[in-house]
């Protein structure tokens, strides 16, 4: 068994879902110089589109705090990767990033608050 294989989904594929895949380009600014050669999406990028998959995903509400991330893969440019959320609390929100090839990219626990009232 791979050091890999715990972040590894149930699936050798992810299963049909109606979530939307995302795409990190491959001329995105953070990749010149992580790292050259051989480029790996940074972690902040990929949170950055947690983020921004969340708030389309929950209008109304917004990310306050990632008190929870564990990186368990690394993403290539262009790699599509799906972002899965599940209730956790009244203020907590879990998620998973799961790459086309099946495996578990990364995932934590979002603190989130009601925007507007």
């Amino acid at each position: 068994m791979s050091p890999e294989s715990p972040g590894r989904a149930a699936a050798p594929h992810p299963p049909p879902s109606l979530e939307p895949y995302r795409v990190i380009a491959a001329d995105h600014p953070s990749l010149a110089g992580h790292f050259p050669g051989n480029p790996i999406v940074p972690g902040v990028v990929i949170l950055e589109e947690v983020t921004r998959a969340f708030e389309d995903w929950r209008p109304g509400s917004r990310v306050i705090g990632m008190p929870v991330v564990k990186f368990l893969a690394p993403l290539r440019p262009e790699q599509p990767f799906a972002i899965r959320f599940a209730e956790s609390s009244a203020r907590g929100i879990r998620f998973e990033c799961v790459r086309d090839d099946g495996w578990a990219l990364a995932r934590g626990c979002l603190t989130i608050a009601r925007t507007g009232g």
